[in-house]
C-alpha cells in the first residue's frame, strides 16, 4: 500500500480468514488501526470535524465501536492523531518523488508538483487541514511544526542555511513556501465542486518565482560568473 494510498480496505470473503491466521497480533492491530485512519480521512474529508462521529468512522471501516477503543482512547484523540498521519504519509508522497534529483532547484520544482499530485490522491486533505486548527489544534501544531522542521532540514541540506538566509529567515521562507501551497491549491486546484491538477502555468509561474527568488543563489552559482 503506498504512502498516500487512503481506501478503507475492503472485505473479501474467503481470503479475510486466511489473511488473518497469517498476520501476528500486533500487524492485525496495525492493519485495524489503518483502516480507522482511512475511514476517519473520507468522513471528515467530506463531512467535516464535527460530524465525524465514532459509529462513522467504525462503520467505514467496517469495524465494530468496542474495537475502536482498543486503539484511541477517545474520539478526540483520533482526531488529533489524523492530519500528522495524513501528513506523513504526504512527506513519504513527495519525499518519493524528489529521490535522484541532485539541483536543489529541480528538486523544489518536484516537490510542489508532488504536492498538487498529491491532492488529487487525496483530495480531503485540505479539509482536514483547514479545520484542524479549530476542531483538532493539538494535532494541527503537531503537522505544522513537523512539516515545517521537515522543509527546513532539507533546505539546510541545500545548502541554503547561511548562505543566502539566516537561520531565522530560513524559517519565514518555509511558511512563505507553505502558505503558496495552501492558497494556490484553493485557487487553482478545489474548483467545480472537485480536485484536479492546475494549470501547467502555475507550475512554471512558480518555478520562476523561486529559481530568480527565493533560489537565486544557487541559479547564480550554477549559472557561474560571466
Amino acid at each position: 500500500m503506498n504512502a498516500a494510498t487512503v481506501k478503507v480496505a475492503t472485505k473479501q470473503p474467503g481470503s479475510r480468514k486466511s489473511r488473518r491466521l497469517n498476520l501476528t497480533r500486533a500487524e492485525r492491530s496495525d492493519l485495524v488501526k489503518r483502516r480507522l485512519f482511512d475511514a476517519a480521512i473520507k468522513v471528515v474529508g467530506e463531512n467535516g470535524y464535527a460530524e465525524a462521529s465514532v459509529s462513522r468512522i467504525t462503520r467505514l471501516a467496517g469495524v465494530a465501536q468496542g474495537t475502536f477503543y482498543n486503539h484511541f482512547p477517545n474520539r478526540q484523540d483520533l482526531l488529533d492523531q489524523l492530519l500528522p498521519t495524513v501528513g506523513e504519509r504526504m512527506l513519504a508522497y513527495i519525499g518519493e518523488r524528489i529521490g535522484g534529483i541532485a539541483s536543489e532547484t529541480e528538486k523544489e520544482v518536484a516537490r510542489f508538483r508532488a504536492f498538487f499530485d498529491f491532492l488529487v490522491e487525496v483530495p480531503q486533505f485540505m479539509r482536514i487541514l483547514n479545520e484542524a486548527q479549530i476542531f483538532a489544534p493539538v494535532g494541527y501544531q503537531q503537522h505544522i511544526d513537523s512539516v515545517s522542521k521537515n522543509y527546513m532540514r532539507a533546505l539546510r541540506r541545500g545548502g541554503m542555511d547561511g548562505s543566502s538566509f539566516s537561520p531565522a529567515e530560513l524559517e519565514v521562507i518555509v511558511h512563505i513556501m507553505l502558505g503558496a501551497r495552501n492558497y494556490l491549491s484553493h485557487h487553482y486546484s478545489y474548483t467545480d465542486s472537485k480536485v484536479h491538477a492546475p494549470d501547467e502555468a502555475v507550475f512554471t509561474a512558480y518555478e520562476k518565482f523561486i529559481r530568480f527568488g527565493v533560489f537565486w543563489k544557487q541559479t547564480e552559482d550554477a549559472i557561474g560568473p560571466g
